[in-house]
């Protein structure tokens, strides 16, 4: 019985196919591990920093220079607007491939009032232009606007206060503040209850106040982006630096 010889070119050209599909697997396999990783650390980066408060200090008796203890306020009572320096936005976790990303985004479009009566603040409301957060993606942001905070309708975010806050320790004892401060958040048309971690400090004749404010999107009617191959944690937060002026 004789069998046909086989042809050696048809044999290179099956070995060349069988190479070439087990380089891409292999290729493709290393792209879905080390693509999520490249992403996270050389196109997002690191994350900026939470805001903080960095209030000026003073020398104790020439009100300038750079001494270990903070600016005082002899009377804070009266309107503080929100000014120039002001910025808010939100914190999140994306995951892409099992792999962690924290993106946040940022704008400097807010505004506000605040009022003082004596060592209390009575009132205040902050607003923040939704429409124009921004992170380091274009289409990410715009899917966030068009289907996470829906700012086609609801254009802004709105923090009002609930609950008056003892501010003397902040305007009299010339150092750092922490406080926890009651409100409600309106984000895409929901209003909830919120507790906003603050810290304020006085800078000069103006008021540094630096916060985050933790938040379950459901509990706002909003659904966290799910893309199949990346998608954002249900829980994430408000942050915002707000630079006071009377």
């Amino acid at each position: 019985m004789s069998t046909t010889p086989s042809n050696p070119q048809q044999s290179s050209r099956r070995r060349g196919i069988i190479i070439t599909i087990a380089v891409l697997v292999v290729l493709g396999l290393l792209l879905a591990f080390v693509g999520p990783i490249i992403y996270r650390d050389y196109i997002v980066g690191e994350a900026p920093a939470a805001p903080t408060v960095t209030a000026r200090t003073t020398e104790p008796g020439n009100g300038t220079g750079s001494g270990t203890k903070q600016a005082q306020l002899t009377d804070a009572s009266g309107s503080w607007t929100v000014g120039t320096g002001s910025y808010a936005g939100y914190r999140v976790d994306e995951v892409l491939n099992g792999t962690d990303v924290t993106v946040v985004g940022r704008t400097n479009n807010v505004t506000g009032t605040l009022t003082v009566t004596d060592h209390t603040l009575d009132s205040g409301s902050i607003t923040v232009d939704t429409a124009s957060i921004a992170t380091d993606e274009e289409r990410r942001d715009d899917y966030f606007r068009e289907n996470t905070l829906k700012t086609a309708d609801f254009p802004t975010a709105v923090f009002t206060l609930t609950e008056p806050v003892d501010v003397t320790e902040l305007l009299t004892n010339g150092e750092i503040s922490a406080m926890p401060v009651a409100g409600e958040l309106t984000i895409a048309g929901e209003t909830q209850p919120v507790t906003a971690e603050l810290q304020a400090a006085v800078d000069g004749n103006s008021i540094q106040v630096a916060g985050n404010i933790p938040i379950t999107f459901a509990d706002f009617g909003v659904q966290a982006p799910n893309l199949g191959f990346v998608s954002v944690e249900p829980s994430g937060s408000v942050e915002f630096l707000l630079q006071l002026t009377q």
